[in-house]
């Protein structure tokens, strides 16, 4: 799996008993991005078989707790596999202050530099490149500080003549807003929250999340080759609900689950 997403959790903030909060691994030739860090990150790494010492970076969207409470786990498991090379994390300025109060108690004996990087950004923007990719940030609307990032995959013009370069776009939390579209345009894959059903759309917006019919328009806007949902509310139990909602605006549509893998 050359260009691959991993989804190792797909709820949101309330427990659901079979899934867990927001987590995903996106392999890129060999290498890994984690995408969010929700509580039991690691033990559904372990599962999936993914290894802790070739994550090259981070990204964490925000600082709820569904978003980031794995991400201690997998720092002191990098730690005792002896990871010794360089970490880097992407997120907004207030995972600075977690990730120091992380070392302080626990950073003893780690044998690996966590580089943090403070995103601060008003549009999309290039943010890390590697070898074989380039991610850029930006913006959501949600309550607090927020991020999606888009993963542009670095092809040479010789591997350009036997397959276009694929791209993946990952919407945390958030609610519509006019310019998101835009971000995300023209990927072959985009991940868009969907916490809640048409029927909750008086809630979603209080509480500045996304609806399934909100998804399935920001990915027809962005002409978005298709579309993932996920970070389902516990209130609905019928969670083939969300796919049916999107579908109708948005036909090429998956409700993920923890566990789910996807060739890009």
């Amino acid at each position: 799996m050359n260009f691959s997403l991993q989804i190792l959790g797909a709820a949101s903030a309330m427990p659901i008993s079979e899934m867990n909060p927001s987590a995903q691994a996106l392999t890129v030739l060999g290498r890994l991005f984690l995408i969010d860090c929700g509580e039991g990150t690691q033990q559904r790494m372990r599962q999936m078989h993914l290894s802790f010492l070739k994550v090259e970076a981070v990204f964490i969207s925000h600082i709820h707790g569904d978003h980031i409470f794995g991400l201690f786990g997998v720092l002191s498991t990098m730690a005792m596999y002896n990871r010794t090379e360089a970490l880097h994390i992407f997120g907004p300025e207030a995972l600075g202050p977690v990730l120091k109060f992380y070392q302080s108690f626990w950073g003893e004996g780690t044998n690996y530099e966590i580089v943090f990087h403070k995103i601060a950004v008003s549009g999309l923007e290039e943010i890390y490149v590697s070898k074989h990719c380039r991610v850029s940030a930006f913006p959501l609307k949600h309550k607090i500080e927020c991020y999606g990032y888009r993963f542009d995959e670095i092809c040479s013009a010789r591997q350009l003549e036997k397959a276009p370069a694929r791209s993946y776009a990952y919407c945390s939390d958030t609610m519509p807003f006019p310019e998101l579209p835009d971000y995300v345009r023209g990927v072959d894959v985009l991940y868009h929250e969907t916490t809640y059903p048409v029927d909750f759309a008086e809630k979603a917006a209080a509480r500045f999340h996304s609806t399934t019919e909100d998804a399935a328009r920001c990915a027809a806007a962005a002409g978005a080759g298709r579309l993932l949902i996920g970070h389902y509310t516990s209130r609905v139990r019928d969670r083939s609900l969300f796919a049916r909602e999107a579908a109708a605006l948005f036909p090429n549509v998956t409700a993920v689950n923890d566990g789910d893998v996807f060739e890009l």
